[in-house]
């Protein structure tokens, strides 16, 4: 079954190993990390349905422990309606009632393990003797991926990156003394021996192993569960290929390497009770513990009961009478911020700082999917979406062209001293002289990290720059080169990319004198995570480029005459600013323009500064509360957790995410979400074709569950889907970190990012997205795409749809069926 010797045979022993490598999602290196969904590949089944399957096969939990709900139950915020609701809800929920549900909550143990019902051969072998096998197959898979994967973190290059995946790690294995050491006699010539075609290496294991097929998905969930944070760099390299248009394997070819562990324990090691051992435990690969599902099925009516009360009182506060309509708000100001929950604390305090400021949200790359090459940089990095890939590349530049050759030439010297610098202080023999009579350098630095005088590294595109080049930065939007290196983005397109965020964001008229287009980033020092604080929507870096490009962009008369050709009039007295928004410190700065302000806008820019520093202090000012700051000046206290080099909670990031409004802004602007909601202007009459509202739902709407669910499976399981402690974290490879000294790498989010230490920062809540437009509209853009589809007819995305008097009129009920609430 399971022999290589036709293309047949391969595409079948594919599909075997699929089973296993669909359910690893992607993940992206620390440099741009972004949010991703863990439950990716199980979004074909049913909220319920993954989470006793990912309990089963890797024993990962889907809730909390029940005291959390108890406690909402106690405090009101979850009643007995509620869970009245999700019994009716849940199809099995059916078979409890209201009472014993109650009862269960209150005698049943407070947390019993999720125990995973399948076991690896390396975790049977583990109990035999004593021996962790699991936990050294670890180590060494990983230890040896570090190397391979390693983004020049390292100085000495021992993995053979020029060979292929499998050839690599094969090269390694047989050199490799400590699995002989640990008691694996002969593992390097059984290694030496295998096939070099990763395949047919798996398909003898898979015969070794004798799992049958039926049990095939679960083990090898299993295994891949091990060791999902390198199995999740590898799909991250299939995802990137695919989005290129060409194939990869490479989760596939690490499932391989992982199954030929297993078989060489199971030929290699000297236990005569292991086949038994290992017989015995294939019999309970599709045997789930009856006990743990019963307590799996308690703790999913619990999660859906709290998930229906939060719906309730997101519902009742879009309900909420707004104030009576008093002089219409002239939009002298129009701020565009990204549909970040950051976002909307800072635009609420900004539209109350100012009678004539206006906020609009849109995702925060602003419909320009470019990517930018700072200055004197080799690379150009992409700034949108992963679910995109960038349209044009574009390059920094300075206004002057002296001033510029200057600065390269500063940048590139300063690359040659740090990487001179680094060989020196991590070199085999010159580490000690740095640490003895050079390391005492570092003492003034150590001085400065430790009383929070650090400079944050909030915009290391000006790195090297002066102040007066650094205000003079602007982006080179001329088409140049050829081939894969050209760059800039011709006129034609220009015009088609400025029509196509104007449309998106339901911007075409009622322009202001000043558009602010504000991308956001964060200032933190000593973060590894840094990245994941940034604009998710710019691929984990800050806004700053997108926003540039598309003032740049709309400022451009020759772009205007030919929006005004689409229909598009931009008044010659609108001035279109970029602006970067630091989440960590509530400030905002505005880029200036090419050629200086103009004298005619003087006043407005005056009158907008200083509206956007009572908006920062209103922030800060809400901010500090959540932060439990309550003495001292909280404004600095805030400003100076950015430069303390100690602090693991700079900020908390987009914790609490559990909405998307999708809908015009005067739904929302009299009410406080809290900092809980992801805002999307849209006004369905200006989209006629409602292609829109089809971009709305298949990307923005995916990526805020994505992060909406990283969030949740973070909280809810943090052994298994969360990054750990990280005072604990050691960077490896320039793509991750390993909590402590070894094991795999660590995905999702630090403990620290959800939890302050006595309660949730981020409680587990599903998505709920409102949108403004017609439910036929709208199911007939789920019938069209299968994946958002199956998010919300299984549950991972619950749906509403906003009626044109701003209420909440009907639920999705699936199958692109709606019920009326």
């Amino acid at each position: 079954m399971h022999h290589v010797k036709t293309q047949k045979d391969a595409a079948a022993l594919r599909a075997t190993l699929s089973k296993g490598t669909e359910k690893i999602a992607p993940l992206w290196a620390l440099e741009h990390f972004v949010a991703v969904n863990p439950y990716m590949g199980l979004a074909a089944r049913s909220f319920a349905d993954a989470a006793a399957f990912m309990q089963h096969s890797a024993g990962a939990r889907a809730t909390l422990p029940l005291t959390f709900y108890r406690e909402a139950l106690e405090a009101g915020r979850l009643t007995r309606e509620d869970l009245a609701r999700a019994l009716e809800r849940l199809p099995k929920g059916r078979a409890l009632d209201l009472d014993t549900l109650l009862e269960a909550l209150y005698t049943e143990a407070e947390e019993t393990p999720a125990l995973a019902g399948v076991q690896t051969l390396a975790q049977v072998a583990g109990g035999l003797e004593g021996k962790q096998w699991a936990r050294f197959m670890v180590d060494r898979v990983s230890f040896w991926a570090g190397a391979y994967y390693d983004k020049n973190q390292a100085l000495w290059n021992t993995a053979g990156k020029g060979a292929t995946l499998f050839e690599a790690w094969k090269k390694e294995a047989e050199v490799d003394y400590s699995p002989e050491a640990m008691g694996l006699k002969g593992f390097r010539n059984f290694v030496k021996h295998l096939p070099s075609d990763p395949l047919e290496a798996a398909a003898l294991a898979l015969e070794a192993l004798e799992v049958p097929e039926a049990q095939e998905e679960a083990y090898l969930t299993a295994l891949l569960m091990q060791l999902k944070g390198w199995a999740g760099i590898a799909a991250r390299q299939d995802w990137d290929a695919g989005l290129a248009g060409s194939e990869s394997h490479m989760a596939e070819t690490f499932l391989c390497i992982l199954l030929v562990w297993e078989m060489a324990l199971k030929e290699l090691l000297p236990y005569p009770e292991l086949e038994y051992a290992w017989h015995q435990a294939r019999k309970a690969f599709d045997q789930p513990d009856s006990g743990a599902a019963q307590r799996l099925h308690l703790e999913l009516v619990l999660q859906e009961a709290f998930d229906l009360a939060s719906q309730r009182q997101l519902i009742q506060k879009l309900h909420a009478p707004a104030p009576e309509p008093g002089e219409t708000r002239k939009g002298r100001f129009q701020v565009i911020c990204c549909i970040d929950v950051r976002s909307e604390v800072f635009r609420r305090n900004l539209e109350a700082a100012h009678p004539e400021a206006e906020t609009l949200g849109f995702a925060g790359f602003f419909a320009f999917p470019v990517a930018f090459k700072p200055l004197a940089h080799t690379e150009a990095a992409a700034q949108c979406p992963v679910l995109l890939t960038p349209s044009h590349t574009v390059h920094e530049a300075l206004e002057d062209e002296g001033s510029e050759q200057r600065a390269i030439g500063r940048r590139r010297l300063m690359e040659h001293v740090t990487k001179a610098w680094k060989s020196f202080k991590l070199g085999a023999i010159t580490c000690f002289g740095f640490v003895g009579p050079v390391g005492l350098a570092y003492l003034p630095k150590l001085f400065t990290d430790t009383f929070g005088l650090t400079r944050p590294v909030a915009h290391p595109d000006q790195a090297g720059l002066t102040s007066a080049q650094s205000r003079s930065r602007t982006i080179n939007l001329d088409a140049t080169g050829r081939g894969p290196d050209t760059s800039g983005i011709s006129l034609e397109d220009r015009i088609a990319m400025a029509a196509g965020a104007l449309r998106a964001m339901s911007l075409t008229e009622g322009f202001g004198r000043v558009v602010v287009i504000a991308g956001h980033g964060a200032s933190t020092v000593n973060n590894p995570h840094a990245t994941g604080l940034d604009c998710g929507a710019c691929g984990g870096h800050t806004g700053e480029a997108n926003a540039r490009v598309a003032a740049q962009v709309l400022n451009q008369p020759e772009v205007r005459q030919g929006l005004q050709q689409q229909g598009i009039h931009l008044p010659d007295a609108t001035l279109f600013v970029a602006a970067l928004h630091d989440t960590t410190t509530d400030r905002v700065s505005l880029f200036t323009p090419a050629g200086g302000w103009p004298q005619s806008h003087t006043e407005d820019i005056r009158e907008l500064r200083a509206a956007l520093e009572r908006a920062g202090e209103a922030s800060r000012a809400e901010r500090a509360l959540r932060m439990d700051l309550q003495q001292g000046n909280l404004h600095k206290r805030i400003l100076q957790r950015s430069r303390d080099w100690s602090q693991v909670r700079p900020e908390w990031g987009l914790a609490g995410c559990s909405a998307f409004v999708v809908a015009p802004r005067e739904r929302t602007a009299h009410l406080d979400l809290e900092g809980k909601a992801f805002l999307h202007n849209y006004t369905w009459q200006q989209d006629p074709d409602f292609k829109i509202l089809e971009l709305i739902m298949t990307a923005p709407m995916v990526v805020t569950s994505w992060i909406n669910l990283q969030y949740y499976a973070s909280t809810v399981d943090p052994r298994t889907w969360g990054a750990g402690n990280k005072t604990l974290h050691n960077v490896v490879a320039g793509l991750g970190v390993l909590e402590g000294y070894g094991g795999d790498l660590r995905v999702g989010l630090p403990w620290q990012s959800v939890h302050d230490g006595q309660r949730f920062q981020h409680e587990p809540r599903r998505l709920s997205v409102v949108i403004e437009a017609p439910v036929d509209q709208m199911s007939r853009i789920l019938g069209m795409h299968q994946g958002i589809r199956q998010l919300c007819d299984n549950g991972w995305i619950f749906l509403y749809a906003m009626d044109g008097e701003g209420r909440v009129a009907y639920r999705y009920a699936g199958h692109l069926e709606w019920e009326k609430i």
